[in-house]
């Protein structure tokens, strides 16, 4: 990183870290952008050029978090197996919000009060599993390979709609876990090892230990065809299987 984008970087922390300040003693909704900008010294033009929103400030340290494991999953090799790549991207997401409880906690509660927090969050998810199921696909897609899982996930479909399901799938529960261990560690800070308990999570699922709704007697039908994803929706995938 150059000695300008250092500089970025460091002004761009500095803001969210005083809004977080802010936010925690005055309240989310009774803190303004200007505010923000003369605690961190910086014009409100300037301000919205790191941050559009104060939903954006609140979310800083955890869209960090969630798009530097997918940035890290894209440059690791294809042969990687992909529960191993999926449990490192999960305990890479752990790591990053771990290193800072406070700022995770402080989320949490601002996304409990604040309805426009609520959704931000809930975009910046969505947006984490499409990028995540964009990323699987591409290695689904790839040349069949030889690969850790044993027997039939040796193979890869060739179907493209099974392969966004699969993908999809799997990019939902990923999410899932990061969502239920950080739950129980907000609750049970002093109780809960993160990492242990995503690691069972993962072990549970690898040995089919997690128990699922019986299923009927119907055999599933067909695929259905899977529309694109839009700007409109804000980029979720809007398939019936698409999670």
């Amino acid at each position: 990183m150059g000695l300008r984008e250092l500089k970025r970087e460091r002004t761009r922390r500095l803001i969210a870290d005083k809004a977080f300040e802010l936010f925690t003693d005055h309240g989310f909704g009774r803190t303004t952008v200007e505010q923000i900008a003369a605690a961190a010294e910086v014009g409100p033009s300037t301000l919205y050029r790191y941050f559009p929103t104060k939903e954006t400030l609140v979310l800083e340290f955890v869209e960090d978090c969630l798009m530097d494991a997918v940035g890290w999953f894209r440059g690791q090799p294809v042969i990687i197996a992909l529960p191993d790549g999926l449990q490192s991207v999960i305990e890479r997401v752990l790591e990053r919000l771990e290193s800072n409880p406070d700022r995770v906690r402080a989320v949490f509660d601002l996304a409990g009060q604040t309805a426009s927090v609520s959704a931000h969050l809930n975009e910046l998810i969505w947006r984490f599993r499409n990028d995540l199921t964009d990323e699987l696909v591409r290695r689904l897609s790839g040349p069949v390979r030889q690969r850790a899982e044993p027997g039939p996930a040796r193979q890869q479909s060739s179907d493209p709609r099974q392969v966004e399901f699969t993908a999809a799938l799997s990019a939902g529960i990923a999410m899932n876990i990061i969502e239920t261990v950080v739950r129980i560690w907000v609750e049970n800070p002093d109780d809960t090892e993160v990492k242990v308990l995503a690691r069972r999570a993962m072990s549970l699922l690898r040995g089919g230990g997690i128990p699922l709704p019986a299923a009927g007697p119907r055999l599933p039908g067909p695929l259905p065809s899977s529309p694109a994803r839009s700007e409109a929706d804000g980029g979720r995938n809007n398939s019936p299987y698409g999670l």
